[in-house]
């Protein structure tokens, strides 16, 4: 197998978009298709073939790359490809599902024809515009040298989680990793919206646990969003956020984990998303400490 590939990105909003311009860059030939069209039109200056159909879009694919919004989202999207789905090619599912949608997924992949990986990234924005996302990937050793240079292309490390896709060790893995991660933000948001309620300086804050256990970069990286509202463009939305807290929620009610801060994390995303912050970083989730309405952190 040539390592240059003819690669289709199903999919192209933040994550998708920058996958698909560092898969041009590494030299493969992308055809890329998303919902709405506007978000995958800039794609064509790069080079990219933008198709107005998943079928059309899948044509001659070796590598069929999906990123779109959920488990469901993603099988519909497959089934409308199918007419023109490669028997043979490779299915690297990239998109954040549930558990039990990696199942069905890898059903209709089997069916088809298809050589299924289950393929969640971990990053956000600015590590997918910069190809350094971690690739955790799960699925059969005899289509790896075909899948991998696509996993080099828009990742830094990929890390293997097993040999059977279906089983969705990649998919449980992300969803711990993307646990750690909403419950780090919520913290951070609160924290900050303590310090504002109490008339904290944060930098008093910020200098007290400096250089300590208690540090970490993601609380200084998240706050700064909060603190200069620099809340757009999103490196992960709260709206995406939302979603999967839920999936995290509903995967540890599924096998006998009740997760409090999970759930109360899911509300306040949910909360800061009704209140107009759907689109913005998930820092934004900050927001939901005050009233119904927007407010500013100033």
């Amino acid at each position: 197998m040539t390592d240059t590939l003819t690669v289709t990105v199903l999919g192209t909003g933040i994550m998708g978009a920058a996958m698909a311009r560092n898969l041009l860059e590494a030299g493969h030939t992308v055809r890329a298709w998303n919902r709405t069209r506007a978000k995958a039109d800039p794609l064509a200056a790069d080079g990219a073939h933008v198709a107005g159909t998943p079928a059309e879009a899948v044509e001659s694919a070796d590598v069929v790359l999906t990123m779109l919004y959920d488990g469901p989202a993603t099988l519909e999207t497959m089934r409308a490809a199918a007419p023109a789905l490669p028997r043979g090619a490779v299915w690297a599912q990239c998109t954040t599902s549930g558990i039990e949608d990696v199942a069905g997924l890898a059903a209709f992949a089997h069916d088809h024809g298809l050589r299924f990986y289950d393929a969640p990234v971990l990053g956000t924005r600015k590590p997918a515009e910069d190809g350094q996302l971690t690739v955790l990937a799960a699925g059969p050793a005899d289509g790896r040298d075909t899948v991998t240079p696509v996993f080099d292309a828009v990742g830094a490390r990929t890390v293997w989680t097993g040999e059977d896709g279906a089983a969705a060790s990649a998919t449980r893995l992300k969803l711990v990793a993307n646990s750690w991660v909403l419950a780090a933000t919520a913290a951070a948001g609160e924290t900050l919206a303590l310090a504002r309620a109490l008339d904290v300086d944060p930098d008093a804050f910020f200098g007290l646990i400096a250089g300590g256990p208690l540090d970490m970069g993601y609380l200084h990286a998240k706050a700064r969003l909060i603190l200069e509202e620099q809340l757009s463009p999103a490196q992960f939305a709260v709206k995406t956020a939302a979603k999967d807290a839920a999936l995290i929620v509903r995967a540890g009610e599924r096998n006998g984990a009740r997760l409090d801060v999970a759930a109360a994390s899911a509300r306040r995303l949910e909360r800061a998303a009704a209140q107009g912050h759907g689109d913005e970083d998930m820092a934004a989730a900050y927001f939901a400490s005050f009233g119904d309405g927007p407010a500013s952190t100033t």
